[in-house]
This record gives C-alpha cells, structure tokens and sequence, in this order.
C-alpha cells in the first residue's frame, strides 16, 4: 500500500505592502524584459492576492499585445510605414509601464490602455 503524495501547501497571501512592491516591479520588469517579467510574475504570484493578479495581468496583457504591435510593424517595414509602428510601440511601452509602475507603488489599481485582455 502506497502512500498518496502530499498535497502542496495553498499559497499564503501577500502584505498589501508586498503586493506593491511586485505589482510595481512586474511593470518595471515588462519594460526590460518584455513579456517574460509579467509571465514569470503571473504563474507564480497570481495565487497571492487580488491587487498582483490583477496588475500581472495587465502587465502580461500589454506585453503581449506590444509583440503583436512589433510584429506587425516588422511586417509593415516592407511598406515604409512599419519603423513608425515599432517606434510607437516602443515609446507607449516606455510610458504606461512608468505610469503603470507609480500607480502600482501607490496601490491603484491600472489597466493600460490600447492593451488586448488575453489573460485574466
């Protein structure tokens, strides 16, 4: 007779002053690393309260609609217009993830606008 494997521990939630903290650092972390500080932030912390879930998910959210904008700037490079989209797509990104930083370390919850909701 074999034992069942032990069930793994829920995850504890977060001090409201962590929770800032990582909410603001994902959006930081988006603007050095894309999409993979948001993904990373997401699978691990979306479990640990309210407030970094829902700001891993914008954050991840935006990320991801920015390669698709990048993308399509690369495709539209062909037709002179494509460096214009991708220079867009870079200065939005350096702007909403500070301002989706500052309103995170206030504890203000952020949707970035323009932003594709793909993940809740």
């Amino acid at each position: 007779m074999t034992t069942p494997p032990p069930v793994p521990p829920a995850a504890t939630p977060m001090s409201p002053s962590d929770e800032k903290l990582w909410a603001t650092l994902i959006h930081l972390g988006g603007l050095f690393f894309g999409f993979l500080a948001p993904l990373i932030g997401y699978l691990v912390l979306k479990d640990r309260g309210p407030f970094i879930r829902a700001h891993t998910a914008t954050a991840l959210n935006f990320q991801l609609t920015l390669i698709i904008a990048y993308f399509a700037g690369i495709i539209l490079t062909f037709f002179f217009i494509g460096l214009l989209v991708i220079l867009a797509a870079y200065v939005l990104n350096i702007v909403f993830c500070i301002i989706a930083a500052v309103k995170a370390n206030r504890g203000e919850w952020y949707t970035y606008p323009m932003s594709i909701p793909m993940v809740r």
